[in-house]
């Protein structure tokens, strides 16, 4: 569910291509990212925003660098102000929920998946993420259920196969859903 740095551009080459912007400057922080010159992406990214600070193709890169630098809770936190200012994108949303999946926070993962779905019901990235989620959230709930019930051997099943098929990855104890995370549509 990690998103690799040629997905993320990949992902912010197509935003480009669907928002005017000043497609120079946001070009040249995408090859920063994609070169992995992630200071100078973000100085670059800074700057522009200072001058354009509603451009959603530069705040998305923007979310996208500050995730790469590890400062997740900045990314989520320009993220989520990009799907409120855009709720209409997929892309932020699907990028938060990895960056909530990544916590722990599968709830939040969830709700922001369903947005991106909501949004664009065809994008089958976050289809995919979201079904890593669930599958995630079935993990901790079957390892529960071995936790009180060491002989049912239906849920240790279940939960070896879902462990195999998430590809050996470590599943987190779900936590709390932050307060200032994605709201789900009524």
């Amino acid at each position: 569910m990690v998103l690799s740095r040629f997905l993320a551009a990949v992902v912010a080459g197509a935003m480009l291509a669907s928002l005017p912007v000043l497609a120079d400057d946001i070009q040249d922080i995408n090859l920063q990212f994609r070169k992995g010159d992630l200071t100078s992406a973000l100085d670059h990214a800074n700057r522009f925003l200072a001058q354009n600070p509603k451009d959603a193709q530069a705040r998305f890169l923007k979310g996208l660098i500050l995730a790469d630098l590890g400062k997740t809770n900045d990314a989520i936190e320009v993220l989520s102000a990009l799907t409120t200012d855009y709720p209409e994108l997929p892309e932020p949303y699907n990028n938060l929920a990895v960056l909530y999946a990544a916590q722990g926070k599968y709830e939040a993962a969830r709700n922001a998946l369903e947005m991106a779905i909501r949004t664009h019901p065809g994008y089958a990235t976050a289809h995919e993420n979201l079904g890593d989620i669930y599958a995630k959230m079935a993990a901790i709930e079957y390892d529960k259920v071995r936790t009180l019930d060491s002989k049912n051997t239906g849920a240790q099943i279940k939960l070896k196969l879902i462990r195999s098929m998430l590809g050996g990855q470590a599943v987190k104890p779900a936590t709390a859903r932050p307060a200032s995370g994605p709201k789900p549509a009524p």
